[in-house]
């Protein structure tokens, strides 16, 4: 006993904490040891959730390594919430497209065949392939699916080339004809897909359809046109008319009505009437030949001579 009639103990035994907490846990406000677990669990309680798992672990002997993982999350958190985090992801993508171009898998090229019409950086644009994306996260699936989004391409295949080359492979839609509605007029390809608004003059001289559903009939309208013979030169559209039959609007502006069906061999009768007898040159604005056997015509209405005296006879 010391002279104030206290028990002298060892330092090693005042300063000894239990094996199930280390000390740094065990002090309390006031720097007295905690020799009780129950003091450790209500100031766990009081800590925020990461902490109190941080301790639970800690004590439970579950290991140092899980208690960093803790700590690293736990400074992970404070970053996104600090938007550095966002920062990062603009600047350099995502974590695991980070460490990927790292270790030599971005993407130093991407090679393109196939296009004809679509230029490199309209497809680049559509899969959205940036710096910041590495190979060996690279969803191909998903980037062409974008690709025969394209009204232009028919099909597409995307592969990755390891370590860091992508190959894009696409199967155009060939501009086939053009194609008016409602008063716009767009291209469209064999099968009547739409594939772009007429902004070029290049493509002015495609065979030329007007309606509702005449891209869906335009194999129709060609096999018209084969079976033209010599009159296919002075056609210069084909307008479906209520979906059903075909009118010819010839270079002249004379306007032809075809049967909804047999419409084929009754433009073979018009190549012969024209052969024949020249139908086509004559005064007349239309010509029906719904009618099998017969031939109407109507003629055009007789210009006033403005040379001619009001109720003059001649």
């Amino acid at each position: 006993m010391d002279g104030g009639r206290r028990l002298l103990r060892p330092v090693k035994e005042v300063f000894a904490t239990p094996p199930s907490l280390p000390a740094y846990l065990l002090a309390s406000d006031r720097g007295l040891p905690i020799t009780a677990m129950g003091g450790a669990r209500r100031r766990m309680e009081r800590g925020p959730l990461l902490l109190r798992l941080l301790v639970l672990l800690t004590a439970r002997g579950a290991g140092v390594g899980i208690a960093l993982a803790l700590l690293a999350a736990i400074g992970v958190y404070g970053t996104m919430l600090g938007g550095q985090y966002a920062a990062f992801i603009r600047t350099e993508g995502t974590i695991p497209d980070f460490l990927a171009r790292t270790a030599g898998f971005g993407i130093n090229a991407v090679t393109i065949a196939g296009a004809h019409e679509l230029s490199e950086t309209q497809i680049l644009a559509a899969t959205g392939i940036r710096r910041t994306n590495s190979l060996l996260f690279l969803d191909v699936a998903k980037l062409r699916g974008r690709l025969v989004a394209l009204p232009l391409v028919k099909d597409a295949s995307v592969s990755k080339l390891y370590p860091n080359r992508v190959m894009i492979e696409i199967d155009e839609r060939q501009p086939y004809a053009l194609w008016q509605k409602d008063g716009a007029i767009k291209i469209i390809a064999a099968d009547g897909t739409s594939i772009t608004a007429l902004d070029e003059t290049r493509f002015t001289a495609l065979p030329f359809v007007v309606g509702d559903g005449a891209n869906a009939r335009i194999g129709e309208y060609f096999a018209l046109l084969g079976a033209a013979a010599d009159l296919r030169k002075r056609i210069k559209a084909g307008i479906l008319v209520a979906e059903r039959r075909w009118t010819l609007k010839m270079d002249n502006g004379i306007e032809v009505a075809l049967p909804e069906m047999g419409a084929v061999a009754a433009l073979a009768e018009l190549d012969r009437l024209q052969r024949k007898y020249g139908v086509l040159d004559k005064n007349i604005v239309a010509l029906d030949l719904r009618f099998p056997g017969r031939l109407i015509a109507r003629v055009a209405e007789p210009t006033a001579d403005p040379q001619k005296p009001k109720g003059s006879q001649t």
